[in-house]
């Protein structure tokens, strides 16, 4: 009972409960705007937006136009996920920054092609972790590879924390933002690119496929892997091996394989 009244924990038959206090947000405030206006003005700059998220039951029409003007996602969340993100008077709207400016595939394939290399893409499905996608995006970088594209919905945003996973790689690498995986799968394969999913759904080794050539790679969510109207749409699918009683690895790890046997089999990355 000492100890008790000595931390000022007192004893629930007097009528009195433990205070809870609200965690602070995790958000860095770097990373987002809030606010009618300042929304406004930001979807009206250059800044690359990740989305917008607006209070359930509001109508901010001038906020939702703009997003649709510049293809920004919206979406309409209760007032209480707003306030886990900023106490302050965010006004019903909260927008996130994009940490880069996102690339063209095309141009980042057509400016491969021209200069001589052998390109490698990295396509990521639905890589929600922000910390996995920051890795992944630093050993693409470092194995040489020529973009990272990842879906306009059900990604990782790329803020600051994705950007230090990365120890600045994202600042090198293009990342490209597609409406389609699938479409883009097919643009890639019309452009000359074999595409290899990693999979545990095959008996193929990954590393027993040739790797030459343009390559891209997909590599699948931390939930379940990659959707299967992308898996049929892939040329070939490879596994990792696992031997020991783990059945998996995290997806940054798994990429780094992937990416690194492509450098292994010789690929130009010049």
């Amino acid at each position: 009972m000492e100890n008790r009244k000595r931390f000022g924990i007192r004893d629930s038959k007097q009528g009195s409960k433990r205070k809870f206090h609200k965690p602070a947000p995790t958000q860095n405030p770097d990373d987002f705007v809030f606010g009618v206006q300042s929304v406004i003005e930001l979807l009206r700059s250059e800044k690359e937006v990740e989305k917008v998220m607006v209070q359930k039951d509001f109508s901010h029409e001038e906020v939702e136009k703009l997003a649709r003007q510049r293809g920004v996602i919206v979406q309409f969340v209760p007032t209480e996920k707003l306030n886990r993100i900023t106490g302050k008077n965010h006004q019903g709207v909260i927008a996130f920054v994009s940490a880069i400016h996102y690339a063209d595939l095309s141009n980042v394939v057509q400016e491969a092609f021209e200069k001589g290399k052998t390109p490698i893409v990295l396509i990521l499905d639905r890589i929600t972790d922000v910390r996995n996608f920051g890795a992944i995006a630093r050993t693409a970088e470092a194995s040489g590879a020529d973009a990272i594209v990842i879906p306009k919905r059900g990604a990782a945003q790329v803020n600051s924390d994705a950007m230090k996973t990365s120890s600045g790689a994202l600042s090198y690498i293009p990342v490209c933002k597609e409406n389609d995986l699938t479409k883009t799968v097919e643009y890639l394969q019309n452009s000359g690119f074999k595409v290899i999913g990693c999979t545990e759904k095959t008996s193929d080794i990954y590393s027993s496929h040739d790797l030459s050539g343009p390559i891209a790679i997909v590599m699948g969510s931390e939930e379940d892997g990659i959707s299967d109207s992308l898996i049929r749409k892939c040329d070939v699918l490879g596994k990792i091996p696992m031997l020991g009683k783990i059945g998996s690895l995290n997806v940054s790890v798994a990429a780094g394989i992937m990416l690194f046997e492509v450098v292994r089999q010789g690929v130009s990355v010049d």
